[in-house]
Parts: structure tokens; sequence; C-alpha cells
């Protein structure tokens, strides 16, 4: 077929009346969620872009004050910490939990039942920030039910809550928390793979990790990649378990457990006494956002692949 032929096809199907008719219900269809979109979002990104160069207490107007919010965040032991433990979250408890969730989704997958198990590990994504933080207080308090459990077993109680475990508390209880959502997102990339796959693997002799790594991975490559970038971004968005669990009686939990979320909330209304800097919040939110979309890009280049036809 030739080029020529191809094109008078082509502007056959694009001149019908058919077509016509569809490309007018776009607009449409299109304007209000369009509309939605850039005032709830596109317009705030823009005026936060333009107030982290500015000084600005959320009332009055905004005065310019050109990079000095950003030169402020390079000496700002809170902002420091707030985007470290965000890293640290983004990546290291994102590894353990795509690991853990790859894990959960090859057991179940074989298992019988595996639907109940399914929805019991999805509960916690479903419950309030809030009631999981209280439920991991009295889990792991001095008097919680894991102390009262190794009382049991003869063990003395256990400072879990710690100054220097609470991070590492707050990343378990992150992992516990969406274990269940992507295991059960994984599940929907793997379950579309055709059985004979497996049943001929297994003729030939494969053990199960080598099913996996070129039966499973590569034919679910599209769906991890989508759900890294969830999680890379929901990762900035982790906010109110945090203050749940670490905050007390209207004040904020201590800088060491901030993240970008917290930050923000912290430079702004958040606490007892309320800083109302949103010039420099906005800077520090500005720069978290730029992280985040070039790891993001990244992702998206590093797990791009050929669309597999099943």
């Amino acid at each position: 077929m030739t080029s020529a032929t191809v094109g008078v096809r082509r502007g056959r199907v694009q001149g019908s009346p058919l077509a016509r008719r569809r490309r007018r219900v776009f607009g449409p269809f299109l304007a209000p969620a369009l509309i939605l979109y850039t005032v709830l979002f596109m317009v705030p990104t823009v005026y936060s872009f333009y107030a982290s160069f500015t000084s600005w207490d959320g009332f009055s107007n905004p005065r310019w004050k050109g990079t000095l919010n950003y030169d402020h965040l390079t000496h700002d032991p809170a902002f420091k910490d707030a985007f470290f433990n965000t890293m640290k979250l983004l990546f290291g408890c994102g590894v353990f939990l795509f690991v853990l969730s790859f894990a959960f989704m090859l057991m179940l997958r074989e298992m019988k039942g595996r639907k109940f198990i399914q929805g019991f590990i999805f509960l916690p994504h479903i419950v309030s920030g809030v009631a999981l933080a209280a439920f991991w207080d009295f889990l792991l308090n001095h008097d919680g039910m894991l102390n009262k459990g190794l009382h049991s077993f003869g063990v003395g109680p256990v400072d879990w809550l710690k100054p220097q475990w609470q991070f590492n508390a707050i990343l378990l209880a992150i992992v516990w928390i969406n274990t269940g959502y992507y295991v059960t997102i994984l599940m929907a990339g793997v379950d579309r793979i055709p059985p004979y796959y497996y049943e001929e693997a297994k003729l030939a002799g494969t053990n199960s990790w080598q099913r996996f790594r070129h039966i499973t991975l590569p034919m679910s490559w599209d769906v991890v990649g989508t759900a890294a970038v969830l999680w890379t971004i929901g990762t900035v968005k982790i906010f109110e378990f945090i203050l749940a669990f670490s905050g007390s009686q209207g004040n904020l939990p201590t800088t060491n457990q901030w993240t970008s979320a917290m930050y923000v909330y912290g430079e702004t209304i958040g606490g007892t006494s309320p800083i109302y800097d949103f010039g420099r919040a906005c800077a520090g939110a500005v720069v978290t956002l730029v992280a985040v979309v070039l790891v993001v890009v990244v992702l998206r280049r590093a797990t791009s692949r050929d669309r597999l036809e099943l």
C-alpha cells in the first residue's frame, strides 16, 4: 500500500461526518475538567512559584525578596531534615515496599482464599491516617500491646518510640499502610498474563525465580512503572499520619520527623505559635516539586519498554 493511498484513506476517515461530530463533542466534554484542573491545580502551583520569591504572611501583599528564601533553605536544618526524610521515604521505604508487595503478590497468586487475604492487607489503606496513627501508638508505646506481648515471654519493655527510632516506626507504618494497595495494583498487572506462558515454562524445567524474571516482570513492567510513579507522587503528600502519630496537643513533631509536607505546614499555620512564612514554605514546596518531577522523569525513562502483546 503506497503512502498516497494511506493518506487518502486517513483523510477520508478524518473528514467523515462521524469523525467531525466526535471532534465537536471533545471540547464540551473536556472543558469542565480542564477549567477545574487549571483553577484548582495550575493557578495555585504557578502562584506558589511566584510566592517563593517573596516575603508573604498569607494576609498582606507579598513583597519581592528575590532568592533569599532559597538561600535560607540551604542553611535551614529543619528543611534539610524534611527533605532528607522525604527522600528516605521515597527511595528507602519505596524499595522495601515494592519488594514486599512483589513477595505478597507471588505468594497470593498460588494461594486459595487470596481475595480474603488481599482484602485484609488492603484494609489499612482505606482507614483514616489519624485512626491508624492512634493504633500505631497504642501498639508501640511503653505500655502498648507489643511490650505486653514481650512481657509474656519474659522480655523487658522496649522503648520503641525513643527519638532515634521514632521516624523508623513511621516508615514501618507507611509500608504497612500501603502494601495492600500496591499488591492490588501489581496483581492486576500480573493477572492479565496468559497462564499458558507459565505452563510452558514449567514444562521447560524453569524454577520460580526464572519464571518471575523472564515472564512476570517483563510482562508487567508497564504496571510496575505506573505504580512507582504513584508512589513517588504519594510520598510528598504523607502528612496526617506523622502529625497525628508524633504531634501532641497542637504541637508539631520534632523537626527530625518532618517531611516536606510537614515543613510547609510548620512554616505556615502549624503548631500553637504559627510562623505564617508562606514565602519560605512555598520555596520548600518548589524544591520538593522539582526533585519529584526529576525522579518521575527518570523513572518513566528507566521503566519505558516496548509494549508486549499478550
